[in-house]
């Protein structure tokens, strides 16, 4: 059973959250809309202890060695893997974008300060379990096991990832969410003393904020990765926990979550509470429907830009399809 805490759950700092896709364009459109500034939004982040003996690159000891888990074969590709060094060194993390040097995709010069350890995450709303619990009990609950996802940004680069975790429906029965909650909304963490971006962009609307429908979460793609390329996740890609769901753009997958939160209402997100006309709330990948600014009928391959003709649902459409039938 998981480790529920119940008394004085939160420390009072703010928290603030996370995204994925390009900074200057998006900037542009915040600063059309009048955004130049703007309050961060409160929202109470899980307290936690650090132990400076222990490598805060990862949640807890004695882990890592669910490390490499078993390919799950049913989820092949139809390319090569992305090599491990482009995979995460090519990461726009919003809340570790510099002010030295303004570079979405040097995220990972900048994650050391974040503290990963003793990872532990809300469970709130429409719920039959509710608290808060330990990644390293959840883990020890469903186990790990590695699948391969094509993996497409809205900004037309993609990828191919060995992630390692565990499906997003087994987390969801666990808690059991109850008959009228029809959504799940997700927060990534926030702090301006680990994020450097934080501070320094203060005209988003911290903390990153997604959701998806139930029936989404309820798909055997849906998946809560901690891992990649047989390891632990790097900071930079969304350690220790994150989501990814391979039918939609980049952006809908949160990263480093601390807040699960069942509803029966449709969540706010962060990037459609900015731009509701470029970023809907489905985002389902479709090459017959383009951006506002950019067709999407063709993605580029990380790192060296070969072009591929995008694929409906990215090529997931005999797993999701019937969600939009």
């Amino acid at each position: 059973m998981a480790n529920i805490i119940k008394p004085n759950l939160w420390n009072g700092k703010q928290i603030k959250a996370n995204e994925e896709s390009v900074y200057y364009s998006r900037r542009s459109i915040l600063k059309q809309m009048g955004l130049a500034t703007g309050a961060l939004l409160a929202s109470p982040m899980i307290g936690y202890s650090k132990n400076k003996n222990q490598d805060n690159n990862f949640t807890f000891a004695g882990m890592e060695k669910c490390y490499p888990a078993q390919r799950n074969e049913k989820y092949g590709l139809d390319r090569p893997l992305t090599e491990e060094y482009d995979a995460t060194h090519h990461n726009n993390f919003y809340e570790f974008i510099s002010p030295k040097d303004r570079n979405i995709y040097n995220a990972y010069k900048y994650v050391d300060p974040f503290d990963t350890r003793e990872w532990r995450f809300e469970v709130s709303g429409l719920a039959n379990k509710t608290g808060v619990y330990f990644l390293e009990e959840m883990i020890k609950e469903f186990g790990l096991e590695e699948r391969t996802y094509r993996f497409r940004c809205v900004e037309r680069w993609s990828m191919a990832v060995p992630w390692t975790g565990f499906p997003l429906k087994k987390l969801v029965e666990y808690f059991g969410p109850k008959n009228n909650a029809k959504y799940i909304g997700m927060t990534t963490y926030a702090e301006e003393s680990e994020m450097v971006g934080i501070k320094n962009q203060d005209w988003y609307p911290w903390p990153y904020h997604e959701g998806l429908r139930m029936d989404e979460a309820m798909n055997e793609l849906a998946f809560i990765a901690t891992g990649i390329y047989g390891k632990p996740l790097p900071k930079q890609n969304g350690a220790p926990m994150r989501l990814i769901v391979p039918w939609k753009y980049g952006y809908k997958n949160t990263k480093s979550i601390v807040r699960f939160e069942f509803t029966n209402k449709e969540p706010k997100t962060f990037w459609n509470s900015l731009a509701p006309n470029e970023y809907p709330f489905l985002s389902n990948i479709d090459p017959d429907v383009p951006h506002p600014r950019w067709s999407q009928k063709i993605e580029r391959m990380i790192p060296d830009g070969e072009p591929r003709p995008t694929l409906k649902y990215n090529g997931y459409g005999e797993f999701v399809g019937k969600l939009y039938s």
